[in-house]
């Protein structure tokens, strides 16, 4: 796997406190409650930041207010870990205003999906951090079960690479190209990737295995992104794609959204491996973004090197 520069922070260990902030959508307190549960029996010490639960229409407070929870985070040396509640909208309103130099100085675990592809996007640039994309503290057990909290607090703790196989059974499982990739994982959230094309954040995908997945977007709106990120050209120097859960993705057309996803995808000339619970699905498993990956199409699995050290 590659090997060079990126910066990963140290896993966590039974009595870290694990700071519970809300970057993007205003959070569910009863859900929230859970995830301190879980993340509690773990031996975390888990503690809401102080506006965690604020609330500005579809917002988690004011832009001010997020931002000052994240950088309180990063500043903190008594905080060692960073996990959000949930996406939703909003982290890109506030990812500008972060303290990188605090990043950089004490680096930590951040924890976080779907709109928070935003956020490690902007750790990516700011500070080559490596972060983790699971499942966020607003815990639901129906769709993040045992397997799912099992595998979120391996990648949080144990600095080994992570394994994920493609399932049968999910949305995306018939989306395949053969062959074998090593690069970078980067990406997330696919909404999250194709509104970052013309920012700062945008990374460089040369090399790389993008990992892309998403929920309730009909496959028009996939094939629109999609193709998008081929017309920008971002999608000409990749090693290979990592698709993961596209939950709820239907529509009036009765069109699948494997088959948008095989058409756009599947004539890049890289191997492509899709059914992997990687996403918004039942049973959601967790995976280091900003390592080294191996994708083996052939084998149906995807190796990623630990996030934390």
């Amino acid at each position: 796997m590659i090997t060079d520069e990126v910066l990963r922070p140290p896993a966590l260990r039974p009595g870290d406190t694990v700071m519970l902030v809300s970057p993007s959508g205003p959070t569910n307190p009863e859900r929230v409650a859970r995830g301190v549960e879980l993340l509690t029996g773990w031996g975390l010490r888990p503690v809401p930041a102080p506006h965690a639960y604020a609330r500005q229409g579809y917002l988690a407070g004011a832009d001010e207010l997020r931002a000052a929870d994240l950088n309180a985070a990063f500043a903190d040396p008594d905080v060692r870990g960073v996990i959000c509640t949930r996406g939703g909208y909003g982290a890109q309103r506030v990812v500008d205003a972060i303290d990188m130099a605090a990043v950089r100085r004490d680096p930590k675990v951040v924890a976080g999906f779907s709109d928070i592809t935003a956020l490690q996007f902007a750790l990516w640039r700011g500070a080559r951090l490596a972060t983790v994309h699971g499942p966020g503290a607003a815990w639901r057990d129906e769709r993040t079960p045992l397997d799912s909290a099992e595998s979120l607090h391996r990648v949080l703790t144990v600095a080994e690479p992570v394994t994920v196989p493609a399932m049968d059974g999910q949305e995306t499982s018939a989306v395949r190209v053969p062959g074998r990739a090593e690069g970078r994982l980067l990406g997330g959230n696919l909404c999250l990737v194709v509104a970052s094309l013309g920012t700062p954040d945008m990374p460089d995908l040369t090399g790389a295995v993008l990992l892309v997945e998403d929920v309730q977007e009909p496959p028009y709106k996939v094939d629109r992104m999609l193709t998008q990120l081929r017309r920008a050209g971002v999608l000409d120097g990749l090693a290979g794609v990592a698709v993961g859960q596209f939950t709820g993705c239907a529509d009036g057309w009765a069109v699948d959204v494997a088959d948008v996803l095989t058409d756009r995808l599947g004539d890049l000339g890289v191997p492509v491996l899709g059914g992997l619970p990687i996403g918004h699905g039942p049973g959601q498993l967790t995976v280091p973004v900003g390592t080294g990956a191996v994708l083996d199409a052939d084998a149906g699995t995807l190796t990623v090197s630990p996030a934390v050290r």
